[in-house]
């Protein structure tokens, strides 16, 4: 089933890029821009079909190399169109064709993290003595310090979420546990433009310890929160200051998040259609459509894409599960994630689950299910059942001499770090 469900996910890399460029779509069949965070899933999803056997070494060579060489080229400046980037940055979604920014979307520094991770992965992974390995290896570096970390310093030393040409930064700094570990690991460990030492500090500062559904951990209430600085770091059995005090690791935190959110869908608060102790998972994913709707009796509230969750500190949610939210856990709480995989492919068959593993997302009291697959949830379904499997997106990011800086210079000790 895992060999099924990690395959087909993988293909949807693989079969709906652009060839000219590489770029990723960030939804599929819809017709849609490229998000450059999928991307980053994406770069790292190929090596993973190499040592599958899904791919040839020089498949994916070829692939990443493309894909390198667009964003070392595109052009980058201030101007608010037909710019890629800006200060080493990239435009969260980018036009599939020309690879330009689309409308007026943000410089996005979490977005460009993901696939700086992606660009980190492949520098690591491609280490033979072979030209366009060596080539990888050096746009890699080229990307990496490029970026201008410092630039998005307004409120130092947090990290400012965005920028935009028209109106400058975002007034939203990044706070609180959420998918930004790896965004300040990677701060951090710059040798051009880096943060200051403070910030991890400062940052983890702003973390909400609390208690939901009889777990105690740091509380976000979507799961990608949990789950994508984890594709890329394995945080298990290493502890920074803040950590160390609560007697857990970041591993730990992310399977206590998972169980209480399958709590939470057995306990089914608002009484949700088909909510069980197998059909769970909230976080950002599409949804039928934004609106009030009465089901059975009952005023409902639903929504299109958002950012669904549920946990000590907020609960949003209108009956819409998202598979990537249970299946990209996998590797924290896989005892609870394989029958969840196994039940939802099973109960909903071909509604849920084609040619590419499963739809974005679904909601039985509606009776919806998504027609489109999004990059940003497809990427942790393939990634994590890898690291679950086999480890080997962590035992390649163990190399990364950046990783293990940032690492450090957040306080991170102990464990593989030793």
């Amino acid at each position: 089933m895992l060999d099924d469900v990690q395959h087909r996910t993988f293909l949807w890399f693989w079969e709906t890029t652009n060839p000219a460029n590489r770029l990723v779509p960030d939804r599929w069949p819809t017709q849609s821009f490229s998000s450059i965070a999928a991307v980053g899933f994406g770069l790292t999803a190929y090596p993973v079909g190499v040592e599958r056997g899904w791919i040839t070494r020089e498949q994916a060579r070829q692939r990443v190399l493309t894909t390198l060489e667009f964003f070392t080229r595109a052009p980058k400046g201030p101007e608010p169109a037909g710019m890629t980037g800006y200060k080493g940055f990239f435009y969260h979604f980018l036009d599939m064709e020309t690879g330009a920014r689309f409308r007026d979307t943000e410089l996005s520094t979490i977005d460009t993290t993901l696939l700086l991770a992606g660009v980190l992965f492949c520098q690591s992974y491609f280490d033979r003595d072979h030209s366009d390995e060596a080539r990888i290896r050096d746009l890699a570096e080229q990307l990496y310090l490029a970026a201008d970390w410092s630039y998005f310093l307004t409120r130092a030393p947090l990290v400012t979420m965005s920028w935009r040409p028209e109106r400058g930064f975002s007034r939203a700094d990044w706070r609180g546990l959420n998918e930004a570990p790896i965004l300040y690991v990677l701060a951090l460990a710059s040798p051009t433009h880096p943060v200051d030492a403070a910030a991890w500090e400062a940052w983890t500062s702003t973390y909400k310890w609390q208690t939901f559904y009889g777990q105690e951990h740091i509380n976000f209430a979507p799961l990608f929160g949990h789950q994508y600085s984890h594709v890329w770091i394995d945080f298990r059995g290493i502890h920074d200051e803040y950590l160390r005090q609560k007697g857990i690791d970041l591993f730990e935190n992310a399977r206590r998040a998972t169980i209480s959110q399958r709590a939470y869908a057995i306990d089914n608060p608002n009484r949700w259609k088909d909510y069980s102790e197998n059909v769970w998972g909230l976080t950002a994913c599409d949804g039928p459509g934004r609106g009030k709707l009465t089901v059975d009796g009952t005023e409902r509230q639903f929504w299109g894409y958002m950012a669904r969750g549920a946990a000590a500190t907020e609960i949003r949610d209108d009956g819409t599960i998202a598979p990537t939210a249970a299946a990209a856990s996998i590797a924290f709480a896989p005892e609870i994630v394989i029958p969840a995989i196994a039940e939802m492919k099973k109960s909903y068959g071909d509604k849920l689950y084609q040619k590419y593993g499963f739809l974005d997302a679904f909601n039985p009291t509606r009776d919806w299910f998504d027609i489109d697959y999004l990059g940003i949830d497809q990427g942790p379904i393939v990634l994590m059942i890898e690291n679950y499997r086999s480890g080997f997106v962590w035992d390649v990011m163990k190399k990364n001499p950046h990783i293990i800086r940032g690492l450090r210079r957040a306080g991170f000790r102990g464990g593989w770090l030793e």
